[in-house]
Order: C-alpha cells, then structure tokens, then sequence
C-alpha cells in the first residue's frame, strides 16, 4: 500500500511545479538575443497560440533565421507551456545534442537544460536531472553567460537533487549559492518579480528538506521564504492574492515541518495561521492542508476536505491521468479508510477502477499521438519516441498493477476490519500491556535519536552561516597590517568581527554577543551583515551604532545584546574614528616598537546595542595611531580560566604584550591564542574567544 509520506513528495512537487509555471510565464519564451525571429516566436507563445509558435518554429528553421539548437529549445518551450512533459523532454534533450555556434545557441542550451533539470526533479529522476543541471553550471562560469535567475533555479534544481540522494552538505552549499543568485536578481530589480522567483525557490527547497525528514534544516527556510515573501508585499506592484496565496502554502510547510520535529503546540499554531488565509477556503488550499491533518491523525478533517478534490482538478484542469489518480485518488482513498467511512471507501475504489481503465485509454491514444509529432521530425526523433513510448508502457504497466493492488487491498481491508473488530478485541486487550511497554521504549529510543539528528542538523546549519559571515582573508595592501580570528567555546558561537576597506578608508569591528550556541550565532550574523551594510555607506562609527541598535532592537523579544568596538581609519592620516559600545577597552602600544609600552584605551561608556532603541551612542577619535599597535578582543581572551578557575586577567595580557615582539598581526594574534591556551592548563574554554589585532604603519 502507497502510504500518505510517500505519495507527500509526488503532490507537491506537482503543485509546486504547476505554481512555478505559472509564476513564471514568459521566462523560456523570452527572446535571447534579441532578432525578429525570436521576437515573433515569443509574440505567439505570450498569447498561449502553442501552434502558431511551433509552426513558426519549423518556418524559421528551415529559413536558417534560428538553429537547429535554438529550434528545439522553443519546441520544448511550447510543449511544456501546454504541460505536456513527455515531448516537451524530448526536445530539450535535443537541444542539449546539438552544435553550439553563436550566443544565441549558448543561452538556449542554458535555457533547454534548465527546464529539462526541473522535469527530470519533478518526476524522481534526481541522477538524470543533476546530470543535466551541473554540466549547465559549469558552462555559465566558464563562458561567463546566463543570468542569476538561470544560475539560481540551476542551483536550486541540484541542490533539491543531492538532498533526495542523502547529500546533505554539498546540497546545503547548493542552496546557499542559488540564495546569492537570487538575491542579485531582486536586487537590480525594481519590481516584485525577483521576490516571486526566489520565494518559489526556497519553497522547493523548504519542501525538498521536508519531503527527506530533515525538518530542523526545512524550518530555516520556511522562514526565510516568508521573510522573502514578507519583502515582496512591500513592493508597489505586490499581487495581495499571491501573498495570501503563500503565506497560506508556508504555514501548511511549517506545520508539516513542526509535526516532524514533533512540536505539536508549534504545528497546531501554524495550521491556526493557514486557517486565517483566504487560500485556505480555496479548493487548492484545502487539499493541500491535508499535508498537514493526515499527519496529525485528523483523519475526518482531511476526509471532509477530500469533498473538493474534484473541484480543485477542475479548476486547475489535471486531468485524470494514472500519475494523478496515484497523487490525488488514492490519499483521499486512504483518508476515508482512517476516517472510518466504509460507504466512501467502497465508492471510491469503484471510481479508482474506473478512472485507471479512462486513464489507460487516454494515456494510449496521447502516446500515439506524441509518438507520431516526434516521427515528424526524422529517424532519429522516431527512435527516440520509440524509446519513450516502451518505458512509458513500463510505466503504465507497473502502475496499473500497484494501482489494482492498493485498491483490492483497500476493499479487503475494509471487509475484513469490519468482520472481525469483535473477535480481536479480547487478543487486543491482552496484547495491549505488553504492545504499550514495547511502544514506550521505542518511542524513547527515537525521540533521542531524533533529538540528537536535529540537534547536529542546527549546529551544522549555524556553522556554516556564521563561518560565512566573517571574513578569512585579509587585505594584502602596503602600509596596513591586519589580522583577526576567532574561536568558538561551543560548536557555534557568539562572537564576531568583520572589515570594509574601501580606498583609504578602513572600516572595522569586534563584538560579543550575549549567550552561547544557536541563538547567539544567528543574532551574530545579524549583527555583522547589518555592519557591512551600514559602512557600505560610509557613515561615521556612532552612526552605525546606532543604526545596528534600532535594527537588532526590534521583535527582539528575546532580549539579546551585543557589545561592540566599531573604528574607521584614515590610512593616509592615520586618524581613528570610533565608537564603544559597551565592548572590552582595546590595547594600544606606542610609536616606539622598542619600547613596546601598551595601555588600555580610555573611552565613553556606552550601553550594549540591542537593549532598547532610540539609544545615543557618543563617538570619539584618536587623531594619529599610524606606527601603534592595535589589539581588540572580547572577554574569551581575558576572563578565560584554568583549573582553579583562576583568570587570564588584563595585567597578564598587558605582561605579555610588553614582553614579546611580534613579527606582524598575525603572529601577535596566534601567538596570544596560544599564550590562552597554555595558561588554561587542559581546562575546557568557558567562553568564545576572539582577536582583532592592526597597525597602520
């Protein structure tokens, strides 16, 4: 019997893939180079006239005004508009064989390949789809062609691939890159239709971590496709029905995703969410609830809302094909059993037969007529129809038998259930004690090892993002000397720091969040993106201070804080402009390296960012610190203890300082690390450590 979690992955791919369709109209048929010939043929397929483009196609083919290559990309085009997947496959294939000439054929192979990838992904070929898709990438980077939306979906399409082939971190680099992507898409547009793309991107990857049972990394991008989608509304051209459209599709996700992480009060909130849509109403919008309320064991629910299949396959036209009765037929079916609807179950399995019988007819009469639109086009095309059409009848085959079987044993089930519910209650109460001490060691046995994936599955998450977020290489540029690093107690830490050097103009921070693990690593990523963004801008340390305050400030429900040293140089002047916000006083030496003298820099006393906004944050300046060595650090390095829990202590750092010559900053911050490390004797770090160390010479 197919079960609900995995007919799951086949439903919504196919909606989602029906959604991305229509999000996207336009996006294959847009002319790529610009010529009349390409103009005219996207002109017919932006009115939906599929047989006007395909015999422009062939005319201008055999005019020589487009490629063979370029031919077959918009016959595919055609095809798949019409969600008619099987010829539309063959001719991206096509594409993909042939001679690449001129720019055009190289955009139109990027084009062929991607919806080929996404055709593959949707039908479960994951090692045909990222066959096609990494080839394709590779072409961009080399050629230097495509667009970040091609890269994006590329990227998307293998990195939905290697997560259904167990390849989570190379799946996790994937989707970090397509993220990249498409941020540069909406950043250089200023419509909503970058938002759009990249909300359909992260559900399919939202999905893809769900459909996979990994749901601590689905609910990180359930949450970012409802923070994309929230940008989205802001746009003067956001369509209000496609944002309730999605916010409806994210909560249903997130409920799913809580269910498996098993956090019923969190999935039963999120469903409350779905319920306030005006897509929950809808036909689509129920159906697609039952995600949620079949996991949930609300078997009546998901029953009553069964009573709109017909109405949501009406309204979308999905037809009554083996694939869909498989999708859509059989949950209802399953839901009715569980439900205990003996009547809609024995008049389900009656449609099931005969829609399977309706569908086989058709699916033989449309294979003839595919398998004879591809003979057209010469022996080659009719080999390969040839090919299509025996693993289609595979295919249909299979299908059939899985189908009869899931109905016989439905009815059975059914029959035999209702005979003999009287006779095995007494065996069941007997069996009950000794099931229910079997049960309560398994479920104990995988809640811990459920708890223990998730776990490593957060951490891993969070690594990458704050390793992503703190720069590891430093600027090679004569008369500047800069280093930093940093050191986590934990797996993940709180810690961060981050430089803009922009012409003369150096830019730089430290800071200590409050709190260790997850929660202060993504409050760090905050904070450092939110730096870069404001020196991108050039304004003066105080001011970014303060801007950082008003933005971490809000929906901080949390109360988290960040004390930060934030400086900007002068590197002609050797001027420093700076502002303290409740951070460790950096150490500052003297001009004279002989003398090697360092004391702790005097400053203004301001309160942490974060606490509460609207806070003035007062900046201040050392005129001339060129030749001065410069050691920023947080509370790691100097509240750092051994096994007496005795502490590192600010004389000691200031001894060592005094008392060691170092080569550059690099030497000076390992060389402290090291210094840290010895002193706590073996004792496992109580905080995170990191150092900041420069000079200008």
């Amino acid at each position: 019997m197919l079960s609900a979690k995995k007919i799951l992955p086949l439903l919504m791919a196919a909606i989602v893939s029906v959604v991305n369709m229509a999000c996207s109209n336009g996006e294959d048929h847009s002319p790529v180079v610009g010529t009349y010939a390409d103009s005219a043929i996207f002109s017919a397929g932006a009115v939906k006239d599929y047989p006007r483009m395909l015999l422009l196609v062939d005319s201008f083919e055999a005019a020589g005004n487009i490629s063979a290559l370029d031919a077959n990309r918009w016959r595919g085009a055609a095809y798949y508009r019409q969600n008619q997947y099987r010829p539309a496959e063959v001719y991206f294939r096509k594409a993909l064989e042939g001679d690449i000439k001129t720019e055009q054929d190289q955009v139109s192979y990027i084009k062929a390949a991607r919806r080929l990838s996404e055709i593959l992904l949707v039908k479960g070929d994951y090692e045909g789809s990222i066959q096609i898709a990494i080839p394709a990438v590779k072409r961009m980077e080399e050629l230097g062609i495509g667009s970040d939306i091609d890269y994006a979906i590329l990227l998307n399409n293998i990195g939905c691939c290697q997560i259904n082939l167990g390849r989570d971190e190379e799946a996790h680099e994937s989707f970090i890159i397509a993220r990249g992507h498409y941020i540069n898409r909406w950043s250089t547009d200023s419509t909503g239709r970058g938002f759009q793309e990249a909300v359909i991107g992260t559900v399919y990857t939202s999905q893809a971590y769900i459909n996979t049972r990994r749901y601590a990394e689905a609910v990180y991008w359930i949450n970012r496709t409802e923070m994309l989608l929230n940008l989205y509304r802001e746009k003067p051209d956001a369509r209000i029905e496609y944002f309730d459209e999605y916010k409806g599709r994210i909560e249903i996700m997130r409920a799913v995703a809580q269910m498996g992480l098993e956090h019923l009060d969190s999935a039963a909130m999120a469903y409350d969410a779905f319920l306030q849509t005006d897509y929950s109403k809808t036909s689509a919008g129920r159906i697609n609830a039952n995600d949620y309320l079949m996991a949930a064991g609300r078997y009546v629910e998901a029953a009553d809302n069964y009573r709109y299949l017909n109405q949501m396959l009406d309204e979308h036209d999905i037809e009554r094909s083996l694939d869909n009765i498989q999708l859509y037929l059989l949950p209802k079916l399953r839901a009715n059993v569980a439900a205990g609807r003996r009547d809609s179950v024995m008049e389900l399995s009656g449609i099931v037969c005969d829609a399977v019988d309706s569908a086989i007819v058709k699916s033989k009469n449309d294979e003839t007529a595919e398998l004879a639109t591809v003979f057209e086009t010469g022996q080659k095309d009719a080999r390969i129809a040839q090919q299509q059409a025996q693993m289609s009848t595979q295919r249909f085959i299979t299908t059939l038998i899985a189908l009869g079987l899931v109905v016989a044993f439905f009815s059975i089930f059914v029959f035999f259930r209702l005979r003999s519910s009287k006779r095995l209650a007494h065996a069941h109460g007997r069996l009950e004690e000794a099931h229910q001490k079997l049960q309560t060691a398994y479920d104990q046995l995988e809640q811990a090892t459920k708890a223990k994936e998730r776990i490593e599955s957060e951490l891993r998450i969070a690594r990458d993002i704050q390793i992503s977020m703190v720069p590891n290489i430093f600027p090679d540029r004569e008369g500047l000397d800069i280093h930093a690093s940093m050191t986590a107690a934990k797996e993940v830490g709180g810690d961060l720091y981050g430089y803009l050097l922009e012409g003369d103009m150096l830019y730089f921070c430290i800071g200590d969040v409050s709190g260790k693990g997850v929660p202060a690593s993504l409050f760090m990523a905050q904070a450092t993106r939110l730096f870069r963004t404001m020196a991108a801008q050039h304004l003066m340390p105080a001011e970014i201070t303060q801007r950082i305050n008003d933005a971490l400030t809000e929906d901080n429900e949390q109360g988290m804080f960040v004390t930060m040293f934030i400086g900007l140089i002068n590197l002609k002047t050797g001027r420093m402009d700076f502002c303290n916000a409740g951070h460790n006083p950096p150490v500052i030496g003297s001009r004279n390296a002989d003398e090697r003298n360092y004391t702790f820099l005097e400053m203004q006393s301001n309160a942490p960012i974060g606490l509460w906004p609207g806070l003035e944050f007062e900046g201040e300046f050392i005129e001339n610190i060129k030749g001065c060595p410069f050691v920023a650090y947080t509370d790691g390095l100097t509240e750092a203890e051994n096994n007496e829990q005795e502490q590192f202590g600010e004389d000691r750092l200031l001894n060592l300082l005094q008392s060691t010559r170092f080569e550059n900053a690099e030497h000076a911050d390992k060389a402290l690390k090291a210094e840290v490390e010895k002193f706590r004797e073996g004792a496992e770090p109580n905080d995170d450590l990191t150092i900041l160390c420069l000079q200008v010479k």
